[in-house]
């Protein structure tokens, strides 16, 4: 279904939560909510829910409902400090189930850490992560920025990068008795660097062995090494046992193409990858002004986007600043996708004397909305505004 790459809906969220599968036509596929952290302070809204039961109380119907308009494929992202993280983990638990979660991702949000109060200069946040089903979600937690060219010292002729890789499996569960059809000979030439799965002149017989001489296995059928003989290369090594003929696999770095490498993403997101509150403030400024003092930086939300289609439907229902529809509508003006995302906000009084009142947006909605409306009229993708 073709749509506006955002929506923004005022309203409770509580109310509003039911009728996200009608706008959208039907369940969601990613949730992303930056809730209050329930800390006492007060930036351009109240963030004070007079201790953690009454924040659980808050929490608790919010997430039951996500639950209820997210797709059995999806996923759901929580941003969370060590204030309400411990009681958000049970609470999560709880709506979603424990063999659901995903992971507990700690994201470096102030790289300096924060000087004022006494106690340690805290630098982290966390983003608790649960699928709907983990089972059947479809949340891929690898990305091509995880891959470190570093790790690629070797250059073919036509400027590519690639590594070396053992064509033998070293992982000594597999062998020849529990993968007998990958325990085979190949012929390979060191000199000339061809392997084939037939003899030819100039190849010796090379058998996968591990490095103290026992039965292994290759990662690749035979089929496989027929169609990819120019990914392949027969060098001599040193082993344990002295020096023999092996086979390796090129494997290219590849970064840059659809389909292309990708690599696990850590658990730990630093500012250098994902931006800083200090960067998310810029953005903000550079769009509406200096009227939220703590948004998310839109590169943490693309990390985010990044591990689910490009198609994906987007929930955020604490949209705050309205950093997730700023970060859909970039991504997409990236990689072409066609991400739509849903963002609520209420209009609960900004602070007076706040640097949002004083540009006068008066209700915290009101910066949604502004930057929303900024997005659209600069990156483009269209901005729904239902009554």
């Amino acid at each position: 279904m073709a749509g506006p790459w955002n929506t923004f809906v005022e309203g409770d969220n509580l109310d509003v939560l039911p009728t996200v599968p009608d706008l959208v036509g039907g369940p969601v596929d990613l949730v992303y909510i930056d809730p209050p952290y329930n800390t006492g302070n007060e930036f351009a809204y109240q963030d004070d829910f007079r201790g953690h039961a009454h924040w659980v109380a808050m929490m608790r119907p919010r997430l039951v409902a996500a639950r209820e308009v997210l797709r059995d494929t999806g996923a759901i992202f929580v941003s969370i400090d060590d204030h309400e993280v411990a009681h958000l983990r049970l609470l999560m638990d709880e709506v979603f189930g424990e063999q659901n979660l995903l992971a507990q991702v700690v994201v470096n949000l102030n790289p300096k850490g924060r000087q004022l109060g006494g106690g340690f200069a805290t630098s982290h946040e966390y983003l608790l992560v649960y699928a709907r089903d983990a089972r059947r979600c479809v949340l891929d937690a690898t990305s091509p920025d995880a891959v470190d060219a570093a790790d690629f010292p070797l250059t073919a002729p036509d400027g590519r990068r690639f590594r070396h890789l053992p064509l033998r499996n070293t992982n000594k569960k597999f062998n020849p008795v529990t993968a007998p059809t990958l325990h085979f000979s190949v012929w390979g030439d060191p000199d000339s660097g061809r392997v084939a799965t037939t003899p030819f002149d100039g190849a010796v017989e090379i058998g996968p062995v591990f490095g103290d001489g026992r039965p292994a296995v290759w990662r690749w059928s035979r089929p496989l090494i027929d169609q990819r003989p120019d990914d392949l290369v027969c060098r001599r090594v040193q082993g344990r046992l002295g020096e023999r003929v092996d086979v390796f696999q090129r494997d290219w770095l590849l970064r840059d193409v659809p389909g292309g490498r990708r690599k696990k993403l850590r658990t730990i997101w630093l500012a250098e990858e994902v931006g800083s509150t200090d960067t998310a403030v810029q953005e903000l400024k550079d769009l509406v002004g200096h009227v939220f003092e703590s948004p998310k930086p839109t590169g943490l939300v693309r990390r985010i986007l990044g591990t689910m289609p490009d198609d994906a439907v987007v929930l955020d229902f604490f949209a705050g600043s309205g950093t997730t529809g700023h970060a859909v509508a970039l991504q997409n003006a990236a990689d072409g996708g066609t991400r739509r995302c849903v963002s609520v906000n209420c209009a609960e009084p900004t602070r007076p004397g706040s640097n949002a009142h004083a540009a006068g947006l008066l209700t915290v909605a009101d910066i949604t909305r502004a930057r929303l409306r900024a997005v659209a009229a600069t990156l483009g993708g269209g901005l729904e505004e239902p009554t």
